[in-house]
């Protein structure tokens, strides 16, 4: 992050970036943070909705922490890899079924693949014009990489024979470079596995659940690419309509698995963007928009992850204390 804005602002004036982000409108901003909101409300939507197609009960804020749980992870791990193990993991604290909620957020992430790569690829027709030779790059290996994520994803949710060979591979792989308990490992995921095709038979009697997620998903992104609209209208800017920015916004699909795709996305913005902001305000609407829809949202979701941290960590030492009193006083009635 430090590295990202030392090169985009170095030959910046930093007091006339300040004093321009001074005259912004605020009901524009607050605006843009209420599209935040809907993209989280979106996300959590989805997840409950998929969790009770399975059978699980959730609650709204449970649904809600587990949407920011996976921002967060997300946003600092490489290619956002760190999201939905660590969604599974405190839903597994919450008495969820690791295959279920697998499942869930595999439905949940192919929806997202399919929403991104169909809106960048609508983007790119409509604004090929503006788009570079490196935006162009940016772009190719984007939709390749996600392009690829879907087609694991979808293998994973419903080609039961192609997802027992790759186990298979896997684990020959396992054995060849000696891993210990090879057979173990083998036996639990392959348990895991019969509980997920379970599932996931589910979900293919219930194609309506997917249909709704795949709704739900194009406006949680409808309202996250348009942040761009909300800042581009607080510089006082009207030129574009909210139709043209989404579709200039929604062409940004990075493919570089730095976390929170940091560095691309900030260089991004400022190149595709040169055309529809003024030159001395393109730096100080890059902050803000990225200020909106990450850094914000990263710092919200730090403090529910660590308050749930804290939450977890309480109730094992209340456990671990409940227990050592049980058997202390097994102990002391055996006396």
């Amino acid at each position: 992050i430090i590295l990202t804005f030392y090169i985009i602002l170095k030959d910046q004036n930093i007091g006339e970036m300040f004093q321009i982000l001074g005259t912004v409108k605020l009901q524009y901003i607050l605006i843009a943070v209420l599209c935040m909101c809907i993209y989280v409300l979106g996300e959590s939507i989805n997840i409950g909705r998929t969790l009770k197609a399975l059978n699980e009960k959730t609650t709204f804020f449970q649904n809600i922490k587990y949407a920011l749980i996976g921002f967060f992870f997300s946003g600092i791990t490489p290619a956002a890899s760190g999201g939905q193990p660590m969604q599974i993991y405190y839903m597994y604290k919450d008495k969820i079924s690791v295959a279920n909620s697998t499942l869930s957020l595999l439905i949940n992430l192919s929806s997202m693949q399919v929403v991104t790569i169909s809106l960048a690829l609508i983007s790119v027709v409509v604004n090929h014009s503006i788009m570079n030779t490196a935006l162009i790059c940016f772009f190719v290996i984007g939709i390749l990489l996600n392009a690829s994520a879907l087609t694991l994803l979808i293998i994973a949710i419903f080609h039961k024979k192609l997802l027992q060979k790759l186990i298979n591979f896997v684990v020959k792989i396992m054995k060849k470079i000696k891993i210990k308990n090879v057979d173990k490992k083998q036996e639990k995921i392959e348990n895991e596995l019969n509980k997920y095709q379970a599932s996931s038979d589910y979900i293919k009697e219930h194609k309506l659940v997917m249909l709704k997620t795949i709704f739900t998903t194009y406006i949680q992104f409808l309202a996250y690419y348009s942040v761009s609209y909300w800042v581009y209208r607080s510089f006082g800017l009207n030129e574009y309509n909210i139709l043209k920015i989404i579709s200039i916004q929604s062409g940004t699909v990075s493919g570089i698995p730095s976390p929170g795709a940091v560095g691309v996305t900030e260089g991004g913005f400022i190149e595709i963007f040169k055309t529809v902001f003024p030159k001395n305000s393109i730096n100080g609407a890059m902050i803000l928009n990225r200020g909106i829809n990450f850094y914000l949202l990263i710092v919200i979701s730090a403090v529910i992850t660590m308050t749930n941290a804290i939450k977890f960590q309480k109730m094992e030492e209340k456990n671990t204390e409940n227990n050592e009193e049980i058997s202390w006083k097994k102990q002391k009635n055996n006396i």
